[in-house]
């Protein structure tokens, strides 16, 4: 690490506090500002931030080392993401806009009850908090092993950076932070594929011919159907619902379909995400395909029994020009940042919005922006000393695992919002009692040996399925205009009901 790469990094982290000062007079003005932005963010901002956060610096890192060590099957995943904006553009978004939704889960409460809305919303911050401190955790790890900088204050300069221009910049700062993170994202893995391509012989048409002879597009058992490896076709069906959580109930990016001034720019919000997944296939899977015929015809410059995930890392930092590679490195920090200042922003939506304002609607707007920020700054500090102590003492299996466990839930709850905007017999009972055994069936399928993508699939339907059953066999009717699309003509009911257990 030279001091030109240093500074490139200084520089990158300073404009993101300066991003956190510049929106901190509008941010605290009320909790609209400060979850929503407002609704003053354009489409195309909106969507760079969507695609930003769902992109973290381990998808940066394990996209190369995935498709170096193996091919471009996961690649599919990318082109269910796109292929799926239309619908939710036309399905999902109108819910959200027509409630006038904060956060996801209110409308869980709308459709059916309270003990909804606040199973949805811890299930997030408890994931969220344990996510956090991994995101943090993992690209530590990388940028040490790559700069020699001491891990400390790597994870330090992540958490608390994120931290403070989240608390000062809300939403607003957020997103325009994701903005540029995203085209820092987009600057290096470009910069990275032009010198990779210039250091091979042939270019890219070595590349594709290396990377056909080699099968390191796809094989022709690519597109056999499969259960317990993931081959083209179960990505195709399993990446539907692996990804419905995160765009129907994921509280990190349905936030941001209320962060536009309309319906229709809620929309151009999705379609910049779905060109921007489209084109992380070239960029990340071609980036691994680069690095495996670079390799392949200078064998010397990498150490033997080096792992995939590492391939990408060493090839930053003895490959890239200085300066360069400090940039590189940006883009790691930024895609971490990006991941974990949605979540703070997103986690501190919900505890102020579902839980605290839920049960206390008398009090001031001062009162809950302020309940925010302390939010941001305890789950920050959570987070970040989570991560610090897997630094540490390389212990982290108990917090892996209890995200794991935490993530039981995410399929099992997009089949509950599935089961209340698709069908007019869904209720609060089924519903919930749907939830809670779909979630502990998962636990023991997670056990078998199905592939991931199976799990989305199972917790979905199951969710969905018994959901739909416990509920006809049940009473539970409530109003339903503007909440399934077959009322979602008539006027919402905005009002949510009591709390009931």
């Amino acid at each position: 690490m030279s001091l030109i790469n240093y500074a490139v990094i200084f520089i990158y982290l300073a404009g993101m506090l300066g991003i956190g000062f510049h929106f901190s007079k509008t941010s605290g003005e009320s909790t609209d500002s400060f979850f929503r932005a407002g609704g003053r963010i354009p489409g195309w901002a909106a969507g760079f931030s969507i695609w930003a956060t769902t992109l973290s610096s381990i998808t940066f890192l394990a996209i190369p080392g995935n498709a170096y060590n193996g091919n471009w099957v996961f690649a599919f995943g990318n082109l269910v993401v796109a292929s799926s904006m239309p619908l939710l553009i036309k399905y999902i978004v109108p819910f959200f806009r027509r409630i006038d939704a904060t956060t996801a889960y209110e409308y869980l409460e709308k459709r059916f009850d309270g003990r909804m809305r606040l199973f949805g919303s811890v299930i997030f911050i408890l994931f969220h908090i344990a996510r956090m401190a991994i995101v943090i955790y993992l690209p530590t790890l990388a940028i040490t092993t790559m700069t020699g900088m001491n891990p400390y204050l790597v994870a330090s300069l992540i958490g608390v950076l994120c931290v403070v221009y989240t608390f000062l910049g809300g939403m607003e700062g957020v997103i325009w932070s994701d903005v540029i993170q995203g085209f820092v994202l987009l600057g290096g893995i470009l910069i990275a594929i032009v010198i990779g391509l210039m250091g091979i012989d042939g270019g890219i048409n070595e590349v594709i011919s290396t990377g056909i002879a080699d099968g390191k597009f796809f094989t022709s058992a690519d597109w056999s159907w499969s259960f317990t490896k993931v081959t083209i076709p179960t990505m195709m069906v399993g990446g539907i619902f692996i990804n419905m959580y995160q765009y129907i109930g994921s509280q990190d990016v349905v936030q941001r379909y209320n962060t536009t001034k309309s319906e229709k720019e809620t929309g151009k919000s999705l379609i910049t995400n779905a060109w921007l997944a489209l084109l992380t296939i070239p960029l990340f899977y071609g980036m691994g395909t680069i690095l495996y015929t670079y390799y392949a015809q200078q064998p010397e410059l990498l150490a033997i029994g080096m792992k995939s995930d590492g391939v990408f890392p060493h090839f930053i930092v003895n490959q890239l020009p200085v300066g360069i590679s400090g940039l590189v490195i940006g883009a790691i920090f930024a895609a971490s940042q990006s991941t974990v200042s949605s979540s703070l922003n997103s986690l501190s939506a919900c505890y102020t919005m579902d839980i605290i304002k839920r049960f206390r609607p008398e009090s001031t707007e001062a009162f809950y922006v302020k309940t925010a920020k302390v939010v941001i700054l305890i789950a920050g500090l959570i987070s970040s000393a989570a991560a610090l102590y897997m630094v540490k003492t390389n212990q982290d299996e108990l917090l892996k695992t209890f995200q794991s466990v935490m993530g039981l839930f995410g399929a099992p709850i997009a089949g509950v919002f599935l089961l209340g905007m698709f069908t007019t017999k869904g209720n609060a009972t089924g519903a919930f009692w749907g939830t809670l055994i779909a979630s502990l069936a998962m636990y023991f399928i997670q056990q078998s040996s199905l592939t991931f993508l199976y799990f989305g699939i199972i917790g979905v339907l199951g969710s969905f399925g018994l959901g739909y059953l416990i509920s006809i066999m049940v009473d539970g009717k409530k109003e339903l205009k503007g909440l399934t699309v077959h009322t979602q003509d008539e006027e919402s009911v905005n009002a949510g009901p009591e709390y009931a257990v």
